[in-house]
């Protein structure tokens, strides 16, 4: 299971549990199968420690550690087995759940124990010393069998602000059975940066135990929280990748290994690894299937996108006048947004990054300049569809539309049958190359629909179109705009099976909108293809 382990600097760990306690977020729902793929995922980007899963509490969590046994050789990080203490008044070596901590295999081992008094009797119904009992048993008996040991404690914050002498024995009684690290940890995310500081400061000072922290992001204070605690002395932070966990999530892995780097200094990951990072923030949400934070720090594909002329000026001259770091240190890119805020300046970086230098041009600039802002009046967005941005671009640029067939008529229509089912039917008629064609085509809704009937029509006359595929649409109702009645917004993805883009129309309905983005991602299509467009 674990390859001859090298890490960079036993002392400070990036402890990742996005498998255990990330895992807990609503929507989440993890295979087993997952939970490898995220491990290696992990374990490429070089974190010090993963936390699997609780075995012998979880069926899938004790499968997943006996076939992350046979099946992952870690290069980076050791794997880790979540538990409890002893139960009250069982005796350690008589515990099952303790055993099924050695069973797993697991070098490492991070035992939860109760730091706040009043959960202590509550939850665990038992007394104040019995927990500390329970604790110090636990620690030993792992220590005894090889196993290294870290304690989560949980509720910290709060037991300490009940009753600090209580908290800090929980602490020191860890230590002294062998536990390595003692995580404080804010278990209901209430804290906030300041107090952080202060009490993970004020019990270093006290016990002089090695210590780590685990902040919750019900206050919005996770990732600070986690760096409050490193300024005050601890050496240990335990996140989630994308921030995933309970409720509103945990401290995200992410930006706190990017802060660590980059502004305090500190090597926490191997060499070039923390180029890969958007890569991985992107691939661990593929697997847990929910779509990446688009405005998510440091990888978020707007993380290091600028929109307003003023910014575009200045980055024009110097890109780090209005970005914190080079995005390729995280494996980012920049991106210009083209809108009715863009100045001449987004206009030429934006031409630039699709490959057209417009410097020299100003007249054409001030003529997409004026399309663009008039074209987002009318409910038109460039930010997304920049294919659609690059079609208006070429136009200007060439002097006449860049189309390949004309519009004659569409149409979709509904058909509701008696047995309670229905079809959606599209059909278009459009001429080509001085020739009229006519097509129709079922599909899933009308936007899939007209896409399936216009595929059929242009795919006889250009071939290049095989393959083609609609991605994604999505469908947008903006009301009364500048007094207007309402328009419909269609934003549509396509693909050629390599490169996917995107483009957008605008109407009083959604067939109109539809067919104009479709319109627009078809002569796209072709100009990629190097289809020559009819005057």
């Amino acid at each position: 299971m674990n390859a001859p382990h090298r890490p960079l600097d036993d002392s400070f760990h990036v402890f990742d549990t996005t498998l255990r306690d990330g895992a807990q977020r609503e929507g989440i729902n993890l295979s087993v199968a997952d939970k490898l793929t995220i491990a290696r995922h992990l374990d490429d980007f070089g974190v010090g420690f993963i936390e699997g899963g609780w075995p012998g509490a979880v069926p899938r969590d004790t499968e997943f550690f006996r076939r992350a046994a046979k099946e992952i050789d870690f290069r980076h990080a050791r794997l880790v087995a979540f538990g409890a203490t002893r139960k009250a008044g069982l005796r350690v070596d008589d515990d099952a759940q303790v055993a099924a901590l050695l069973e797993s295999e697991a070098p490492m081992v991070c035992l939860v124990a109760k730091s706040h008094g009043r959960h202590v009797e509550l939850a665990l119904r038992t007394t104040l010393d019995e927990n500390l009992a329970m604790i110090r048993d636990t620690v030993a008996f792992l220590r005894t069998r090889g196993r290294r040991v870290f304690v989560d404690c949980e509720h910290f914050f709060d037991g300490f602000e009940a009753d600090p002498e209580y908290a800090e024995s929980v602490v020191v009684t860890a230590s002294e059975a062998g536990a390595d690290v003692v995580v404080l940890c804010d278990t209901n995310g209430g804290m906030l940066p300041s107090r952080v500081h202060e009490v993970v400061a004020a019990v270093l000072a006290d016990t002089g135990v090695r210590l780590g922290i685990h902040a919750q992001d019900d206050t919005g204070c996770a990732v600070a929280n986690t760096l409050a605690a490193v300024d005050a002395g601890a050496t240990h932070v335990q996140c989630t990748a994308n921030g995933y966990g309970e409720r509103v999530g945990n401290a995200n892995l992410f930006p706190v290994v990017a802060a660590l780097e980059l502004k305090y200094g500190r090597r926490v990951l191997p060499p070039g690894a923390l180029r890969e990072m958007t890569r991985i923030s992107h691939a661990v949400a593929e697997v847990v299937n929910l779509t990446p934070s688009t405005h998510q720090p440091y990888v978020g594909v707007s993380a290091f996108a600028h929109k307003a002329g003023l910014h575009a000026s200045a980055i024009k001259v110097d890109p780090d006048l209005y970005q914190h770091i080079d995005p390729e240190q995280v494996g980012n890119t920049m991106r210009m947004l083209v809108s009715d805020m863009a100045g001449r300046a987004s206009i030429e970086l934006k031409a630039k990054e699709l490959g057209t230098d417009l410097s020299g041009d100003r007249e054409l600039v001030g003529r997409v300049m004026t399309r663009v802002k008039e074209a987002e009046l009318c409910g038109y967005t460039y930010e997304a569809a920049d294919a659609s941005f690059e079609l208006l671009l070429r136009e200007e640029a060439a002097g006449h539309p860049l189309r390949y067939f004309r519009a004659e008529s569409w149409r979709a229509v509904t058909e509701y049958r008696p047995d309670g089912t229905h079809a959606i039917e599209a059909t278009v008629q459009l001429r080509t190359k001085g020739e009229r064609i006519t097509a129709t085509a079922e599909g899933n809704g009308p936007v899939h629909a007209l896409d399936r009937a216009l595929r059929v029509a242009l795919e006889r006359i250009y071939p290049a179109l095989a393959g083609f595929e609609l991605v994604d649409y999505k469908v947008r109702i903006l009301e009364g705009r500048h007094g207007t009645e309402s328009t419909t917004r269609v934003l549509v993805s396509t693909s050629d099976g390599r490169v996917e883009w995107s483009t957008v129309g605008v109407a009083d309905n959604i067939i109109g909108a539809s067919w104009q983005a479709l319109d627009d991602a078809y002569a796209y299509g072709l100009l990629r293809a190097g289809v020559s467009a009819q005057a």
